[in-house]
């Protein structure tokens, strides 16, 4: 089945720019499917590279260009706080500068300074933990694509009372946007630090969701998308994803080929 995916943004935007923050592919590579001919909008092939796309259209990527995102690389990061994932604002850091020879654990080849690495899912500034960078439009349908079934684990410490009925707002009772929330795993680890584990990922979930119920998220640390553990690599520091692990990712997000 081709990647498919809704926009549900407020306001047109390019769709190189989205796929890129999106983290499907980089603006480039969404440049060069446009011009072959592998980009459809509601059904419509996209010909012009500076389109954008509505709220509310849907764009589809033919199994042509998955084939194509597929010979990309895919690197595992834990992000410190203070990067972000994405295309930085002036005076942000992006993530992207960590991937240095110093910072590598295990083999693999340093990406060029100017290698477009587009994120897989948002982790944002103010956040750390598992981070995945990647030019295979393949993991980045198994990790954010619609039919994506993996879920997405975090260790939240936060400030205020934590009481039943906050947990129960939590796990399922909240609304976002005038959209209800999908059931959350929530459980209390020690002391003020929660558990959190979700199928979604709005645009700063957690810490809106803990806003909401009167608690102040000091620290988040993103540990596991699926099957795929941070475990012990360092902060700061980055490997390449391997080969079982890519499998494990697009099988378990019910994607598999």
């Amino acid at each position: 089945m081709a990647f498919t995916r809704t926009y549900d943004g407020d306001e047109p935007v390019r769709i190189n720019k989205w796929l890129g923050q999106t983290g499907v592919c980089s603006r480039r590579e969404a440049e060069g499917l446009i011009g072959q001919g592998l980009v459809r909008i509601d059904g419509e092939v996209v010909t012009d590279p500076g389109r954008k796309i509505e709220p509310g259209q849907t764009l589809i990527l033919s199994d042509a260009a998955e084939a194509e995102l597929a010979s990309g690389v895919t690197i595992v990061l834990h992000k410190p706080v203070g990067y972000v994932s994405g295309q930085p604002e002036p005076g942000k850091i992006p993530a992207v500068r960590l991937l240095t020879g110093a910072n590598r654990m295990g083999a693999g080849q340093v990406p060029a300074k100017d290698a477009s690495l587009p994120p897989i899912g948002r982790l944002d500034e103010d956040s750390r933990g598992l981070l995945l960078l990647s030019t295979d439009g393949v993991v980045a349908k198994a990790v954010i694509g619609p039919q994506s079934e993996l879920d997405k684990e975090y260790l939240v410490t936060v400030r205020g009372p934590i009481t039943e009925r906050k947990l129960s707002l939590l796990r399922h009772g909240l609304e976002l946007d005038d959209r209800q929330l999908k059931p959350a795993r929530v459980t209390v680890v020690q002391g003020q630090t929660m558990r959190f584990i979700l199928t979604e990922g709005r645009n700063r979930q957690i810490r809106r969701m803990c806003d909401l119920v009167e608690l102040r998220v000091t620290d988040l640390h993103r540990v596991r998308i699926g099957p795929l553990a941070l475990g012990d690599l360092p902060e700061g520091k980055w490997r390449m994803l391997t080969a079982d692990e890519r499998s494990a990712l697009i099988s378990g997000s019910g994607a598999a080929q």
